[in-house]
């Protein structure tokens, strides 16, 4: 295999890693618990 083929496959498993990092940061990030108010009263629900 080429070099620079060997490369592209390495540069694209880091980004695809890199993208996969953010967006598991990013739904660790919204808030757990969810309140909401309705004609059944008051419903509380945790993440």
């Amino acid at each position: 295999m080429n070099r620079n083929v060997l490369y592209l496959v390495i540069g694209v498993l880091v980004i695809v890693a890199g993208v996969a990092g953010y967006l598991l940061y990013q739904e660790r990030q919204k808030p757990g618990v969810s309140i909401e108010i309705g004609e059944g009263g008051v419903s509380i629900e945790g993440k």
